[in-house]
């Protein structure tokens, strides 16, 4: 009697194909307010602008308000630089301190550092 005896093998060596681009995300630039931390005086709005750059394709920019009024839904985007430009409400935060975030992700899911923003707002 003659048997056979198979052997299986218990890891499969699989095709994988790398994502391109540079495993980077985008950078994000504010232009203004155009310090890192800013002064302002309290009022209807301050200006928020600037840019964000990545060569894979800027898929989304986030926005985040800390202190503040607002919540932003992410912008979608789909080039290679893309500005942004909202307003924020000061008014009512006299004596307050408000942060602002800013970053994007890339078209193949990477996200950039985050830009900067921390504005005391006064009377």
């Amino acid at each position: 009697m003659l048997a056979a005896l198979t052997v299986a093998c218990t890891d499969r060596e699989r095709l994988t194909f790398p994502l391109e681009g540079d495993h980077r995300g985008p950078i994000t630039f504010i232009d203004q307010p155009g310090t890192g931390d800013t002064t302002v005086r309290a009022g209807p709005q301050m200006p928020l602008s600037g840019k964000t750059i990545d060569a894979d394709g800027v898929d989304s920019i986030y926005i985040v308000v800390l202190g503040g009024h607002e919540n932003f839904h992410p912008f979608a985007v789909a080039r290679d630089t893309a500005r942004f430009g909202v307003s924020i409400s000061t008014s009512g935060l006299a004596g307050r301190t408000v942060l602002v975030l800013v970053f994007g992700t890339d078209q193949l899911g990477n996200r950039g550092d985050t830009a900067v923003r921390r504005v005391v707002v006064t009377p």
